[in-house]
């Protein structure tokens, strides 16, 4: 998982801030050259949850990645995209990301379609093998 993953899933509450912390570890032991992420990697569990929000951004900016605020749209649908990418990777099921899309968007935004196919699930009509086929479709477009 890239670190941009890590970032969009603790965006989404789905990752810990120690969590970004060890992503950052693994950009240096990479040999990433960037003073803001060799902060982060930096960081003690203990210091994690109140350092993270304060460091990450500029360490976003020196990857040349966009920070997002936690709770906005844009956070979401990043979240989203990752979450896309644990379907793709088979950490997590298509029901599992539709669920995830519908909990968090309602029928709103990027998630609108996952969570349509959320309710086909739980309507019945269409078999689970289809709705499934359907949500990796989605995830595909989500990360292409």
């Amino acid at each position: 998982m890239t670190f941009r993953d890590v970032v969009a899933l603790w965006l989404v509450n789905e990752k810990t801030a120690h969590d970004v912390v060890l992503a950052a570890c693994d950009l240096l032991v990479g040999d990433v050259d960037s003073h803001a992420v060799g902060r982060l990697a930096a960081l003690s569990r203990g210091e994690a949850d109140i350092e993270v929000p304060i460091l990450l951004p500029e360490a976003l900016r020196e990857l040349g990645l966009v920070a997002h605020a936690r709770g906005s749209v844009a956070a979401k649908e990043e979240g989203l995209r990752a979450m896309a990418v644990r379907v793709e990777s088979g950490d997590l099921t298509p029901r599992e990301l539709a669920a995830w899309a519908h909990r968090v968007f309602g029928h709103e935004h990027e998630g609108e379609r996952l969570s349509e196919l959320d309710d086909a699930y739980d309507i019945g009509v269409t078999s689970d093998t289809e709705v499934d086929a359907e949500v990796l479709a989605e995830a595909r477009r989500l990360t292409g």
